[in-house]
C-alpha cells in the first residue's frame, strides 16, 4: 500500500541533495504546450524541458510508442540487442553522414563516447602523442568529468580535483586563436554548432567552415556537440545539415527522445571500427523502451512539415518579441536559430535573466535562462501559433512589470 503524505517544495529541501534550486511550482500533468500546476494552475510552456520535450508534453505519437512497448519488454542488457534499437539506428543513419551508432542514457554519456572514441581513434592510429582536445570558452558539453572539463566554463568544473589532461580552450567564433594552438598533437575539436548554454550564440560561416579545415589539415576529429541542436531544433534535422558542414562524430539526445531519457554518438565505420569489442558500454543504453519511443519521436520530427514549420514559427517568435521590445527597449538582441531563441538584455538589466524567468512564471509562461544576462525559449517544435501568442502576451505582461 502506497503512504500519501504531503508533496511540496519544502519536500525537496528535506529529501534532495541541494545543487538544484527549483521553482516551487510542482507541474504535474501537461499537454501539448501547456502545463498545470498542483493547484490546476496553467502555464504555456516555453521552456520545453531545456529543448528536450520536441513535441510538448503527452505527444499522441510519443504515449501509443511507451504504452505499446511497455507491455512487451522494457529492458535486456546489450548482451542482447532487440528491435526498437535496431529500427532507431537504421533511421539515424538512414538520414544523416552517419553509418554507425552508439546508444547511451544521455547527452553527457553520448559526448563522454565520442571523447573515448576520438582518442582511442588517435592512439590505435596515429600512436601515443595525439591527445589534444580542443573545445570553446563558453561551450557545455555535460557533467561528467571529462565532459565538464572539455566544457569552457570553470565553474562547473572547477573544485572537483586534478581534472583529465590535455585539453584546451579558445573563443568561439575565432578562427585565429584555433588555428594559433592546433598542431598535429591535436586529437579532436569538439564545438556546438550553436552555443546553447553559452548564450545562443551562432558560428559564423567562415569559422565553422574554418574549423572542419583545420581539423583536415591537422588529422583532427571534428566532434559536434548537437544534444540541444539537434532533431529539429534548428528547423533541420541535425544543425550540421543548416551550416553545410560534416563532423567526424556527432552526439544526439534531448529532444532525440522527446522527453524519455536516450542518448546516442553516431560516426563513420571507419572511426566506430576502434570501440571494439569491451572498449566502452552503457547497461541502458539502447534499451527498447527508450528506443521505441525515440523512434516515434524521430518519425514524427523527420518530416518536411514539422521542420519547415520550425522555421516559420521561428519567424513568429522573433516578431512577437522584437515587438514587446519595441514598446519596453529591454532587449539588445534576439539571437539563436529555429526554435532555440535567446533575447539578449540591455546594459539597464544586467544580470536580472532570472527576475524576467519568475515574472515570467507569475504570468503564467514558462521559460529559461542562459547565463544571467540571456532569456532562452526552447518550446516544443510543434507548438501551436496560437499558443506561441499567447505565451508572448503573457511574457508581455511581466516585462511590462519589470521595465516600469
Amino acid at each position: 500500500m502506497t503512504n500519501h503524505f504531503p508533496v511540496d517544495r519544502k519536500l525537496f529541501d528535506d529529501v534532495m541533495v541541494p545543487n538544484y534550486a527549483p521553482s516551487a511550482v510542482i507541474p504535474v500533468r501537461g499537454k501539448g504546450s501547456r502545463v498545470w500546476d498542483q493547484q490546476d494552475r496553467e502555464f504555456i510552456d516555453f521552456a520545453g524541458g531545456i529543448a528536450v520535450n520536441c513535441l510538448g508534453h503527452c505527444h499522441p505519437a510519443l504515449v501509443g510508442a511507451l504504452k505499446d512497448q511497455a507491455d512487451k519488454i522494457w529492458h535486456l542488457s546489450n548482451v542482447m540487442t532487440n528491435e526498437p534499437a535496431l529500427r532507431l539506428a537504421k533511421k539515424i543513419v538512414d538520414h544523416t553522414f552517419a553509418d554507425k551508432v552508439y546508444f547511451a542514457n544521455s547527452g553527457a554519456e553520448a559526448n563522454e563516447a565520442a571523447l573515448k572514441l576520438a582518442r582511442r581513434w588517435a592512439l590505435d592510429v596515429h600512436g601515443a602523442g595525439k591527445t589534444q582536445i580542443i573545445a570553446f570558452n563558453q561551450g557545455f558539453h555535460g557533467r561528467t568529468f571529462f565532459t565538464v572539463t572539455v566544457g569552457g566554463q570553470k565553474a562547473y568544473s572547477d573544485g572537483f580535483g586534478p581534472k583529465p589532461g590535455d585539453i584546451d580552450h579558445v573563443d568561439y567564433n575565432d578562427l585565429e586563436a584555433l588555428k594559433a594552438i592546433m598542431s598535429d598533437k591535436t586529437c579532436a575539436v569538439m564545438i556546438e554548432p550553436l552555443q546553447g548554454e553559452g548564450g545562443l550564440v551562432s558560428p559564423t560561416q567562415e569559422f565553422i567552415e574554418g574549423v572542419r579545415e583545420l581539423c583536415d589539415q591537422h588529422n583532427a576529429l571534428l566532434i559536434f556537440d548537437e544534444v540541444q541542436t539537434g532533431v529539429g531544433r534548428t528547423g533541420d534535422l541535425y544543425a550540421y545539415m543548416g551550416v553545410n558542414v560534416v563532423p567526424d562524430i556527432l552526439t544526439t539526445a534531448k529532444a532525440l527522445g522527446g522527453g524519455f531519457p536516450i542518448g546516442a554518438m553516431i560516426t563513420t565505420t571507419e572511426l566506430a571500427k576502434h570501440l571494439k569489442i569491451g572498449t566502452h558500454g552503457s547497461t541502458y543504453g539502447g534499451n527498447p523502451l527508450g528506443c521505441a519511443v525515440a523512434e516515434a519521436a524521430f518519425d514524427t520530427v523527420n518530416t518536411p512539415e514539422v521542420l519547415n514549420g520550425v522555421k516559420e514559427k521561428a519567424k513568429r517568435y522573433v516578431a512577437g518579441l522584437n515587438a514587446i521590445n519595441a514598446k519596453y527597449n529591454v532587449f539588445k538582441e534576439i539571437r539563436g536559430k529555429g526554435l532555440l531563441i535567446g533575447a539578449v538584455l540591455t546594459e539597464q538589466y544586467q544580470g536580472k535573466a532570472k527576475d524576467f524567468l519568475n515574472a515570467a512564471l507569475e504570468e503564467g509562461v514558462m521559460t529559461l535562462v542562459a547565463g544571467a544576462n540571456i532569456i532562452r525559449f526552447a518550446p516544443s517544435l510543434v507548438i501551436p501559433d496560437t499558443d506561441i501568442d499567447e505565451g508572448l502576451a503573457r511574457f508581455e505582461k511581466a516585462v511590462a512589470k519589470l521595465a516600469k
